[in-house]
């Protein structure tokens, strides 16, 4: 069990890389783009489908680890309630469980939504790249982050020890 969340700690660094790579060309591409536009008056035309390509890869390729981790926002209104019945570890499994389990309607839709742009032939407008690609993305990440979730939720009812951050 530990060496697989071993693997499973190590594996989880590859989403973080993609994430920062796409930051990083992000950001230079901006750079150049005010810069060209600025100086030459001359921007990178496909600087707004770049944008756009290189957020969902940055927002969903990290997503998993976000929602994991706790690192999404949350709202703490019952946490009182639930602490003092010392349903802490219940309320967090089944929070896990529901939401990994609603991810699923979201990955069929875009699913959908990307065959059907495949099919069509969408590309963007100036660099021609397939539409398709982007939704295939976004899709298989979020089913990555449904089953990432159940599988927490899980560990929560039947292994919390191994959610502790000194189990390493």
């Amino acid at each position: 069990m530990t060496s697989l969340i071993h693997l499973v700690r190590r594996v989880s660094i590859l989403p973080v890389v993609v994430a920062c790579i796409a930051l990083f060309i992000l950001m230079v591409m901006t750079f150049c783009d005010v810069i060209l536009r600025s100086v030459f008056n001359s921007p990178i035309e496909a600087a707004t489908e770049l944008t756009r390509i290189l957020m969902a890869i940055l927002v969903f390729s990290v997503l998993p680890i976000i929602s994991v981790t706790d690192g999404q926002i949350a709202v703490d209104l019952t946490d009182g309630i639930f602490h003092r019945l010392r349903l802490n570890r219940l309320r967090d499994a089944v929070i896990y469980l529901v939401s990994g389990a609603m991810l699923f309607w979201p990955v069929q839709q875009v699913w959908v939504l990307s065959e059907r742009s495949r099919e069509y032939g969408d590309v963007t407008e100036y660099l021609a790249i397939p539409t398709y690609y982007v939704g295939w993305f976004i899709a298989i990440s979020v089913a990555i982050t449904a089953v990432a979730m159940i599988i927490t939720g899980l560990l929560h009812l039947f292994a919390p020890h191994a959610l502790s951050e000194h189990a390493k």
